[in-house]
């Protein structure tokens, strides 16, 4: 059962799983460590917006690895419904910290990343719509700046979005990507004032 951070920054438990009216009209961010239910639940509640909003006033964009088979998934993996909005994801997102062998294939992986998805944010930025749902933010935040992440969220009436964090993925060979996601995760929860759940 997730719980869910409150101002104080104190976790209270919170009844049964978040549904889509308790999204809607605010900045929500679900956190976890792998394999926790992040992308599996962010699935269902897009699912519960599109009963509330039009379809065409919906985006996602999925930066979920690809690379790596069982690592995450996108959200075409567990809903048909990001083929009824406007779905935006790269044909490939690299795993830094399991595919790079060095500090230096570390960085370059995720700098790759950072590319082809701030292409992504620069396509919602110029187009926004009402609902914009990311999923493994965390991935922008291995090299990308959190204030354009924040940006698009700040366009959006609503924002919803899942993250990692965690300790089965903090293997980042030297390379300092897990203390730059986890700082730029706290930021961005800052920046937008969201509120956030943890499963």
């Amino acid at each position: 059962m997730p719980s869910r951070a409150g101002q104080n920054g104190a976790a209270e438990r919170i009844e049964g799983m978040i549904e889509a009216r308790t999204v809607l009209g605010k900045r929500t961010v679900i956190v976890g460590e792998t394999g926790s239910g992040k992308t599996r639940l962010t699935a269902r509640i897009l699912e519960g917006l599109l009963e509330l909003v039009d379809a065409s006033e919906v985006t996602v964009i999925d930066m979920a690895p690809t690379t790596i088979p069982g690592l995450g998934y996108r959200l075409s993996h567990y809903t048909s419904a990001v083929h009824r909005v406007r779905y935006l994801a790269p044909r490939e997102v690299r795993a830094p910290r399991l595919e790079g062998r060095s500090v230096e294939e570390v960085i370059q992986l995720a700098e790759f990343n950072r590319n082809v998805l701030e292409s992504l944010l620069e396509l919602f930025r110029k187009d926004p719509t009402r609902v914009l749902v990311v999923n493994d933010m965390t991935m922008y935040f291995h090299a990308g700046d959190p204030n354009k992440l924040a940006e698009c969220a700040l366009l959006a009436e609503t924002f919803l979005a899942n993250a990692y964090s965690g300790l089965k993925l903090s293997n980042d060979k030297g390379s300092g990507l897990t203390r730059r996601e986890s700082e730029a995760l706290k930021y961005f929860v800052e920046r937008v004032n969201a509120d956030v759940y943890y499963l």
